[in-house]
């Protein structure tokens, strides 16, 4: 009987078998509800990009309180919801300047305007997750508000997207305020880091979700996954919705914006609801 446990444990080194561990993450702990003040820096603050025949120039992709002047015409806009790393990702900005290049403008709500935030380092307890989900759900509400005020936004075309801890507030909305979601590195589905995914996209609702086949965070090839049954992206709840799509990366990273698998469909997609 003594012998059992080490017998135990070269047999699997021997068969290729591993015991999967979860790895413990971390909390820098702060605030996860907006104030009054935050509110107004989570758009002032906002990374927004403005095509060329708004700013009668070069393309601005900058922040809102420093835009430049534009004239009264409209054009659609991509409302975008970055994940928990915030507006620093360089991908963000290359994306948003590529949308502007095909004269679409976008918004980047910046969820840091409230000051010394809770960050985190995956995993941590679902409780947490949730309240971080909560508070990026209202950073859309206050985007939508802020959009109807600006002369440049046509609010009659508008899309939701987002990335990572981003689309979860993406897939949760609830709103009739546009007219299509794009989800990236999102699976839409019950996992370590919701209570429930409680995605709530209509069957009728243009979507496209992209992720990779092998996302470290939200496909099966992570070991602490916490759903056995994953597959690692959207497909089951969106079954029954006709003009939605599913694009899966080979071999790509968390942060698949700017593939180029990734904007062929993006930009299909856009200049199709759009009718550019």
């Amino acid at each position: 009987m003594k012998k059992l446990f080490p017998l135990l444990v070269i047999s699997l080194m021997l068969s290729g078998q591993t015991i999967a561990q979860t790895p413990k993450g971390d909390i820098k702990n702060g605030p996860l509800t907006h104030t009054p003040e935050s509110s107004l820096a989570v758009i002032s603050g906002a990374q927004i990009g403005l095509p060329a025949s708004l700013t009668q120039g070069a393309i601005y992709v900058g922040t809102l309180q420093k835009a430049p002047a534009t004239p009264g015409k409209k054009v659609p806009v991509v409302v975008f919801m970055h994940g928990s790393s915030g507006l620093g990702l360089k991908a963000i900005a290359e994306w948003q300047q590529w949308l502007a290049g095909m004269g679409i403008a976008s918004v980047a709500p910046d969820s840091f305007g409230l000051k010394d935030k809770l960050t985190y380092n995956s995993p941590i307890d679902k409780d947490t997750y949730e309240k971080v989900h909560a508070m990026r759900a209202s950073e859309i509400t206050l985007a939508v508000a802020a959009l109807q005020q600006l002369p440049w936004a046509d609010t009659s075309k508008m899309v939701l997207a987002g990335t990572s801890e981003g689309s979860v507030p993406v897939a949760r909305y609830t709103g009739k305020d546009f007219a299509g979601r794009i989800m990236f590195a999102w699976s839409c589905e019950d996992n370590y880091f919701v209570t429930a995914h409680k995605t709530a996209i209509p069957d009728d609702q243009p979507t496209l979700n992209i992720i990779s086949a092998s996302d470290p965070y939200f496909s099966p090839s992570n070991s602490w996954l916490g759903n056995s049954a994953a597959v690692g992206h959207c497909g089951a709840v969106l079954k029954n919705n006709k003009k939605a799509s599913i694009v899966l990366i080979p071999g790509g990273p968390h942060t698949v914006l700017n593939f180029p698998q990734a904007k062929g469909p993006v930009e299909g997609f856009l200049k199709d609801l759009f009718k550019l």
